[in-house]
């Protein structure tokens, strides 16, 4: 995420020994296109995408443990040689490029009950590789100067008694297992009652050269009491995840990602976002994850340009050194200007020391109402930190965001 081409990074972190970072992928989707790009929070796996992938669809596990798919999707994933009753069993673990499910309808996020335990959980902080030299592009476009390194600051614990929306995303790639960050936010089609999340694209598809990654999970609050050091090794799944663990039943994201994005970005970076349809792992509890959470930010997609911009509040959990994924922390900056490519649109750029596992991050700014409002997510960075840049939510990000909430609308 730096301004200097060799030193761009995602910020995602990964399970040890993996420290290749999830690349950027942009999904057309049959209602709405799915967009993940180089994130700067999210796992370290390092997938390949393929352009043409389209919105998923996830099957819940039944009350005796077998897996519930859909006769259409069980019929496409024999095509591929899935055998869907013995996923759960271990079988997700294959990741023969042949196989590796890269269409959007061939999407599956079967629930796998307890399989994010803590140690797992804390296992996935890794930090991410280097952005290639080409994915600056000689900062074509309108690009301020770099700005002044921010320094992170530590959100006090409770961490849900100040920003309730934020949460980590953990899922699996062929390297290992991921990390990234993300936010709840509103869903037009079920006013109160939201079960959408807000993250990178690359957190969710690996881009150009991979696929949808597995074992999608949402933990709300992540460690809201803020625990370290040995309170950490001997901590619960409810003092990790106080609000349950929401496992990923549908995911979008942009073409544009699917089409250009890479491990470090790429060219769509710009269009580095994603939402996710989350269901609890353990059933139907009557709630909705908003109502579960107590609160869902609304997403702006018609913010005001940079320059009237006063100030923009990033939020994520950093796990490459000198952080280590476990703790919520925000930077807030005034933000500048960066541009990838002439053609494409410009990206958000702030001072931030956050680091990998930040990818997917909420950027919040007021609206015209005063209100706060998502209008970014943490996507790109240098290797050794002091700035973020998050792409500029438009009509592309719109179009992802509408038909994932249409798709289960008065649900």
């Amino acid at each position: 995420m730096g301004s200097e081409p060799l030193s761009l990074t995602a910020r995602d972190g990964g399970e040890r020994g993996s420290r290749r970072r999830t690349s950027l992928v942009l999904a057309a989707v049959a209602l709405a296109s799915v967009l993940a790009l180089t994130a700067t929070g999210c796992g370290s796996g390092d997938a390949d995408g393929d352009s043409s992938a389209q919105a998923s669809a996830s099957s819940a596990s039944e009350g005796d443990g077998k897996i519930t798919i859909p006769d259409d999707l069980r019929d496409r994933l024999k095509e591929h040689g899935i055998d869907v009753d013995k996923w759960k069993d271990g079988a997700w673990k294959d990741w023969d490029r042949d196989d590796w499910l890269r269409e959007a309808q061939d999407y599956i996020n079967p629930i796998i009950e307890g399989l994010w335990d803590p140690d797992r959980m804390r296992r996935a902080e890794d930090p991410d590789r280097g952005v290639q030299d080409s994915d600056l592009s000689g900062d074509q476009g309108v690009t301020d100067p770099e700005p002044a390194p921010v320094d992170a600051k530590a959100v006090p614990p409770t961490y849900h008694d100040h920003v309730p929306q934020a949460g980590k995303v953990f899922f699996d790639s062929p390297e290992g297992t991921m990390v990234c960050s993300a936010t709840v936010v509103a869903d037009p089609a079920n006013p109160g009652k939201s079960n959408l999340v807000w993250t990178a694209g690359h957190c969710v598809h690996a881009g150009r050269n991979g696929g949808w990654y597995r074992n999608i999970a949402f933990v709300p609050s992540y460690n809201d009491q803020a625990l370290s050091g040995g309170e950490l090794a001997s901590a619960t799944e409810d003092e990790l995840a106080p609000y349950g663990v929401w496992w990923g039943d549908w995911a979008g994201t942009s073409e544009q990602w699917i089409a250009h994005g890479g491990p470090t970005g790429g060219a769509g970076a710009p269009y580095d976002f994603a939402v996710i349809h989350v269901t609890p792992e353990e059933g139907s509890t009557g709630k909705s994850l908003e109502e579960t959470v107590g609160s869902a930010l609304p997403v702006n997609f018609a913010a005001p340009a940079v320059p009237r911009v006063e100030s923009i509040t990033a939020s994520g959990y950093p796990a490459a050194a000198p952080f280590d994924g476990e703790l919520l922390y925000q930077c807030q900056d005034k933000p500048g200007r960066l541009s990838l490519n002439a053609s494409d649109p410009t990206m958000y750029r702030i001072g931030c020391t956050m680091t990998g596992g930040s990818s997917g991050g909420g950027w919040v700014a007021a609206g015209a109402d005063g209100e706060p409002a998502l209008v970014s997510n943490t996507s790109i960075g240098p290797v050794s930190a002091g700035w973020l840049a998050g792409p500029r939510l438009g009509q592309v990000a719109k179009g992802v965001y509408g038909a994932v909430s249409q798709k289960f609308a008065g649900q």
